[in-house]
Order: C-alpha cells, then sequence, then structure tokens
C-alpha cells in the first residue's frame, strides 16, 4: 500500500466507485419525480384501474436506468483501473530511473545522466539530478587535482629537509644558523599547507572557532596590509590603504587579518607590474566594510562565485612563475566573514580590468 502506483490505481478506482454510487443514488432519486412529471402520471395516480400498471411502468424505468448505470459504472472502474495503471506506470519509470542514476552517482558514476521524460515536473527533477551530476564531477575533478598539488607542494620542502638532514648527519653540510634557518623555513612551509587544510576542514564544517572582542577595525585591516607592502612593492605595485576614521566592530581581530591577508595577496599575485592595490575600510548602512580592489586580470561573470568554490582557480589567470597558492583561500575567508554573520563577495567589469572584493561585517557581536 505504501507504493506510488499502488496508491495512484486505487485512487482511480475509489474515485470511480464513488462517482458511480453517487450517479446510482441521484439517478434513482430523480428519476421518478422526473419521470412523472414528464408524463404527467403523478396526477393521474390512484385515478383508476391503470394506475397499477402506471406504477409498474415507472418502477421498470427506474430500474433499467439502474442497470444501465450499474454496467456503466462496471465498464469505468476497468476503464479507470486501466488508465490508473497506465498513469502509475508513465509516473513510475521515470523515478525509477532517477532512483537509479543517483545510486551510480553515489557509487561514483558522475558521467551518468537521466534522460528527461515529458512530465514538466519530472523533467525538472531530471535536470536537478544531472546538475548535481555535474557539479559532483567538478568537485571530484576539482579534489583530485588538489590531490596532487598537495602531494607536490609537500614533496618539494620534504626533499629540501630531508637533503639538509642528510647533509648534516654525514657532515657534508654544517649545522649552522643559515643551514638551520631554510630547513626551519620549509617546515614552516609544510606547516602553512597543514593550517589551510585545516582551516577549509573547519570552515566547511561551520566550527571555526572565533574569539570576538571589541575592536577596531580600521586598525586591524590597515596593519594587516601594511604586512604584505614589501610583497607588493617587490612586484612593482602601488599599495594604497585608506581608513575613515575608526571603525569600532566586535569581531576575531586575527580572522579578520587572515581574510584581509589573503585578499590583498590575490589582488598583488593577480596584478602586472605597474597596478595598483588599493585597501579601504569604512561603515555603510550600520556594518562594517573592507574593500580591496585591483587593476589586475579581473574576473568574468561566471567567475565571480566560482572562485569562493573550495579548490577553485580561475583557468589561465596566474602569470607564469607566480604562486598559485592551494585555491582554499578563499573558500576560508568566505567562510570567516560567515562566522561573524558577515558576507565576502566579488565584483569585476571582467577580465583585464582589474576585481573587487567586499568584507562586510556586523558592528555587533557575531551569532554564536
Amino acid at each position: 500500500m505504501n507504493r506510488v502506483a499502488v496508491r495512484l490505481v486505487l485512487s482511480h478506482l475509489v474515485v470511480a466507485l464513488l462517482g458511480g454510487l453517487a450517479t446510482v443514488v441521484v439517478v434513482r432519486a430523480l428519476t421518478p419525480v422526473i419521470f412523472d412529471r414528464s408524463t404527467g402520471m403523478g396526477q393521474m395516480m390512484g385515478r383508476g384501474p391503470g394506475s397499477g400498471t402506471q406504477q409498474q411502468v415507472r418502477t421498470q424505468v427506474v430500474d433499467a436506468l439502474t442497470q444501465a448505470i450499474g454496467v456503466g459504472l462496471l465498464v469505468g472502474v476497468v476503464a479507470a483501473a486501466g488508465f490508473g495503471v497506465l498513469a502509475a506506470t508513465r509516473l513510475v519509470r521515470p523515478l525509477q530511473r532517477v532512483g537509479e542514476t543517483t545510486r551510480l552517482i553515489a557509487a561514483g558514476r558522475y558521467d551518468v545522466r537521466v534522460e528527461p521524460p515529458h512530465e514538466t515536473e519530472l523533467a525538472a527533477l531530471a535536470d536537478d539530478v544531472n546538475t548535481l551530476g555535474r557539479a559532483l564531477a567538478e568537485t571530484e575533478a576539482r579534489r583530485t587535482r588538489l590531490l596532487g598539488e598537495v602531494a607536490h607542494e609537500m614533496r618539494t620542502p620534504l626533499t629540501v629537509v630531508d637533503g639538509y638532514v642528510e647533509g648534516m648527519i654525514d657532515g657534508v653540510l654544517p649545522t649552522g644558523p643559515e643551514e638551520l634557518g631554510k630547513v626551519s623555513d620549509e617546515v614552516r612551509r609544510l606547516r602553512r599547507l597543514a593550517d589551510d587544510l585545516s582551516a577549509l576542514s573547519r570552515a566547511e564544517e561551520g566550527r571555526l572557532a572565533l574569539q570576538p572582542r571589541p575592536a577596531d577595525l580600521a586598525a586591524v585591516v590597515t596593519a594587516a596590509a601594511e604586512r604584505l607592502r614589501p610583497q607588493a612593492e617587490d612586484a612593482g605595485l602601488e599599495l594604497v590603504v585608506t581608513a575613515a576614521g575608526p571603525v569600532e566592530a566586535v569581531v576575531d581581530p586575527d580572522r579578520v587579518a587572515q581574510v584581509v591577508t589573503n585578499l590583498v595577496g590575490n589582488a598583488v599575485r593577480a596584478t602586472p607590474p605597474g597596478g595598483r592595490v588599493e585597501v579601504s575600510v569604512g561603515t555603510k548602512a550600520g556594518a562594517a566594510v573592507v574593500t580591496v580592489a585591483d587593476t589586475g586580470e579581473g574576473l568574468a561573470a561566471d567567475d565571480l562565485e566560482r572562485v569562493f568554490e573550495r579548490f577553485y582557480r580561475v583557468a589561465g589567470r596566474r602569470r607564469e612563475g607566480a604562486d598559485t597558492g592551494s585555491g582554499i583561500g578563499l573558500t576560508v575567508a568566505r567562510g570567516i566573514a560567515r562566522a561573524h554573520g558577515g558576507e565576502l563577495t566579488a565584483a569585476s567589469d571582467g577580465p583585464g580590468r582589474g576585481a573587487r572584493f567586499v568584507l562586510r561585517l556586523p558592528t555587533g557581536r557575531p551569532a554564536s
């Protein structure tokens, strides 16, 4: 009884039976009245020996109509059952195909597709399943690519550390501050990669740890941006930081600095020499607003949201030889913004025309 097809057939039968029974009741109740009125028998009833015959005729008419309706009811029930089976088949088959496809997708077959049926609602469901399959395929491709990139990122510092340590053990290299400093640099590189992956996991699970406290957001943003000034100057860029006075907000200063560092670092990498990176902080409509704008490579309209997807990086966006990053910084940055009850968005006039990232934060305490 819990199967959709059975319920659909039974519903057709119930409708047919109720309609037939209602028709029988109405016909038996109204036929004598209408018959008497149309033949004038109502006035002649009881006026002579023919009245019994007239009564018999009326009864026979009612019985004949009832029998005819009974036959029609039987035919209607059979037809309703047939149409119910047909309707159930047309409904259940597409649902079965959708179910088979989702099971294949769950098993990792992201290339399978559901053929959209003719029914509008079922076609919309099939399109949703196909969209899910494509999205999972893209995510899996990015995940696979990330694993390869993480392995590559780890292999380089591990090779350097291994080489230096072996050299020191064999006495080929001295254990002086310079050599140990290079080993320390590679260890910090590995730690940064591990921290990025850990932050990504916490951001996607909605469990980023915040320690909010009253702070001057202008001072936090300015300090974070100024730490990257040497990097901007080495890249031949002009870095401009402006703040419209103190901006008081209840935030986690370290997390906000992490977001600003990521945004400014991305802007520096995306902007060719001679370009400009602007960082501004102020208030608008009762919220604190931090804007990082550059005159660099810009973004296409389709990439304005996708840059926040984990592992996604715009194809051909980075200059040759530049640090491409891990592709998860913006995902973590948006997670931090939302953990504060704010939002991080991107805007651009198109490729080659620069990009703007806007961080909006409430000035009150973020929701726990």
